[in-house]
């Protein structure tokens, strides 16, 4: 077993390794970070959580709620769109998985690419697939955490009932708000692996190229949740 992982190991030459340490460790790292900078500060999810929990608020307060239930589909079709995206973009990898040679010759005519063997093409290959697989996941689920919200709007008691004391409007706009936000939780998390995918498909090129792409991306992702001018818009 030992020298079967030291030969896994000897696959890749030490630049690729420390370029994939990097991009895997920045993105979890960096999911970390937004996670509990969120706690004290706004970015663009906690804003948006922000009006979520408002929106459902105002929903104790009306007994129509065919506007509640078109947003809420709307909202669902988006991360729908990005799934069936994903499911094609996963099934052209397989396909160029099975014909590993001809893009080798793609690759190798790509300007300043790091000539490869095709033992580390498919792994290449296989890293890229797999974060369109984790995509995928993410997006399923926030369409299935949509159809949950959808089904708590749709079950929300009428406007007498919470004026009659019989359920709490804050109670409810708290517990639906935050379950429409772990559905652009979700989706968020899925749209960030498209982003990290740039960056692996710059290790298609040299792992010098896949370690610049990594920081580039984990620049532009903090840009764009924590400095950006919609943020400035958005935040209470």
């Amino acid at each position: 077993m030992l020298p079967r992982i030291q030969n896994l190991i000897t696959v890749l030459p030490w630049q690729d390794w420390a370029a994939l340490a990097l991009f895997v460790f920045g993105w979890i790292g960096y999911a970390l970070f937004a996670n509990r900078r969120a706690r004290v500060e706004r970015t663009l999810l906690s804003s948006t959580n922000h009006y979520r929990r408002l929106w459902m608020l105002q929903v104790t307060h009306r007994d129509q709620r065919i506007v509640d239930a078109a947003i809420t589909q709307n909202l669902a079709s988006s991360p729908s769109f990005w799934a069936s995206t994903t499911i094609l973009v996963i099934g052209g990898l397989l396909a160029v998985l099975g014909t590993t040679e001809k893009a080798s010759e793609f690759v190798r005519d790509l300007p300043f690419a790091a000539s490869t063997s095709l033992l580390v093409l498919d792994i290449k290959l296989i890293a890229l697939l797999s974060v369109f697989v984790y995509a995928f996941f993410r997006f399923t689920w926030s369409m299935r955490v949509y159809s949950f919200g959808a089904i708590l709007v749709g079950a929300a008691p009428t406007v007498d009932v919470f004026d009659q004391g019989g359920a709490n409007r804050q109670e409810f706009g708290d517990r639906a708000g935050k379950l429409m936000g772990m559905a652009a939780e979700s989706f968020a998390d899925g749209l960030r692996a498209y982003y990290m995918s740039f960056a692996v498909i710059a290790w298609l090129v040299s792992p010098v190229a896949f370690a610049l792409g990594t920081l580039a991306v984990l620049w532009i992702l903090y840009r764009r949740e924590f400095r950006s001018d919609v943020l400035a818009i958005l935040r209470p």
